[in-house]
């Protein structure tokens, strides 16, 4: 049967498919621009961005459905685009200059990052398993091109075909685990699912195992495109060999629509996936011990890293662990929405903080990918000292320093855990957050207090300023003003539309 127009109410798709169709438009307008005007690519998708964020405002209090019920247009979709949105812009700012100087600008450059930023929007809206798997795709293929990007050098390809190989394994995964739960509960549907869940666990059986072990492998998939452990073997030679700006894009975006997409399935799907006489769902336990295993490994071994690049990698698997903390708080029924509102204050918090810190990074990168060394930042105050003090307030804030946006976060997802009675979990990332002061401390010693004449940073120009200034903002007023976050998720519900 051919869908009505209320069906498909395109209407509250319009941010992510707008979006979508601009990046097929924009790479069609950059084969026709003159070689001499290919730079104006980057400013085209630049106000794609802008008019999508616009079109995001006006949706954004929306509670409804679409495309038949399989897209989701609420304020936890409204609020992930926004932030999904910002990142992309910030990213822009930081790679038109990088993109220039090392021999890699072209314009589908900026269509891929764009394909991939409207994948995570589906992503977050997606409200079937059919999109979100071909949401995971549309935000993970563009990543593996660029991550690929930059020919003229080994490391670059090596991180694209590693990413890529390792993602198709992913998808995978995710395909066969959806399939085991569309054979337990005879649908896709994320709305229908949880009503199955609740008559399949009520009888048990071999639907139940089935639901089980496919849950698990959509775990899996998707901890694979957030990098928690035991699923984080990419991400630091990733990191490190794609260019900087995909870098940094790929530690928030992916992060992004990875948990949009977890927290959707877990929370709005699987709420009463039980077992035996535990009223909690059997996939809180399993989260739990990653959350906890993947903030110790990625701190830990993040100490022993002298590259800066390879370093934040492990920060940002150790970052994935405290969000993945309030994915398992959200499995208490009555903490639910209070663990997802803390999740997207923290994505927020981590954006700006990690764009920053990238934005420094590929200040000081050289044209050929080297000048990335701890050792590069000896004496980075007295030749930079403006961006030298805001790299402080970003490591401040990755830490969880009070009047950073890090702080801010650290004290939504702590207070979540710890009203979902998570106590050992709780314990786990106070111990982590300190062991993880360590590597972030010896940064600002490097900066300040070794001596050395300090790195010239060629690669600060206008644009990259202009995302650090920006990146230093975002971390400070959420640091200062954690009220603007909180009323900005407050009515942020997770609940199965019909």
């Amino acid at each position: 049967m051919t869908p009505s127009g209320i069906d498909l109410n395109l209407g509250a798709t319009l941010p992510a498919v707008f979006l979508a169709l601009a990046t097929t438009v924009l790479l069609l307008v950059d084969v026709f621009l003159p070689k001499e005007r290919r730079h104006l690519t980057a400013w085209l998708a630049m106000g794609c961005i802008g008019v999508t964020f616009l079109l995001t405002l006006f949706t954004f209090n929306l509670q409804t459905t679409a495309l038949s019920e399989m897209f989701i247009a609420d304020n936890f979709t409204g609020f992930l685009n926004l932030i999904v949105l910002v990142s992309a812009a910030i990213t822009i700012l930081i790679g038109i200059d990088y993109m220039n100087r090392t021999g890699s600008a072209r314009g589908e450059f900026w269509s891929l990052l764009l394909l991939s930023t409207s994948g995570v929007m589906f992503m977050a809206s997606a409200n079937d398993l059919v999109v979100v798997f071909v949401a995971l795709e549309l935000l993970s293929i563009p990543l593996y091109v660029m991550a690929a990007f930059r020919s003229n050098n080994p490391k670059s390809e090596e991180s694209g075909m590693k990413y890529f190989i390792l993602g198709a394994f992913a998808s995978a995964f995710f395909v066969y685990g959806a399939a085991l739960v569309y054979g337990a509960t005879g649908t896709t549907n994320l709305s229908e699912i949880v009503t199955a869940v609740a008559g399949i666990t009520a009888s048990g059986g071999a639907s139940l195992t089935y639901l089980v072990v496919g849950a698990g492998l959509i775990i899996v998939a998707l901890g694979f495109k957030v990098a928690v452990v035991p699923f984080h073997m990419w991400t630091p030679d990733v990191y490190e060999g794609a260019p900087t700006p995909v870098t940094a894009f790929m530690s928030v975006g992916a992060k992004i629509g990875g948990f949009a997409a977890l927290l959707r399935v877990l929370v709005t799907a699987l709420p009463a996936l039980v077992a035996g006489q535990s009223p909690d769902p059997v996939w809180m336990n399993t989260v739990m011990i990653i959350a906890a295993l993947t903030m110790i490994v990625g701190n830990f071994v993040a100490v022993s890293q002298t590259n800066l690049k390879r370093m934040l990698a492990y920060s940002s698997i150790a970052h994935a662990g405290y969000i993945l903390m309030a994915v398992a708080a959200a499995g208490n029924p009555l903490q639910a929405d209070g663990a997802a509102q803390a999740a997207l204050v923290y994505l927020l918090a981590y954006t700006f903080t990690n764009l920053g810190a990238f934005a420094v990074v590929s200040a000081i990168e050289k044209d050929d990918g080297t000048g990335t060394e701890l050792t590069d930042l000896i004496g980075f105050a007295r030749s930079k000292p403006l961006l030298a003090a805001m790299m402080v307030v970003f490591m401040f804030s990755l830490t969880g320093i009070p009047l950073t946006a890090g702080f801010t976060g650290k004290w939504f997802i702590f207070q979540s855990v710890i009203d979902a009675g998570l106590f050992p979990l709780a314990v786990v990332g106070v111990l982590t957050s300190v062991v993880s002061a360590y590597y972030y401390v010896r940064v600002i010693v490097n900066m300040y207090l070794t001596d050395g004449e300090g790195d010239p940073a060629a690669g600060a120009t206008r644009y990259v300023n202009w995302a650090i200034y920006i990146s230093f903002a975002g971390t400070l007023v959420l640091g200062l003003f954690p009220i603007l976050a909180s009323n900005l998720t407050q009515a942020v519900t997770l609940v199965a539309l019909r």
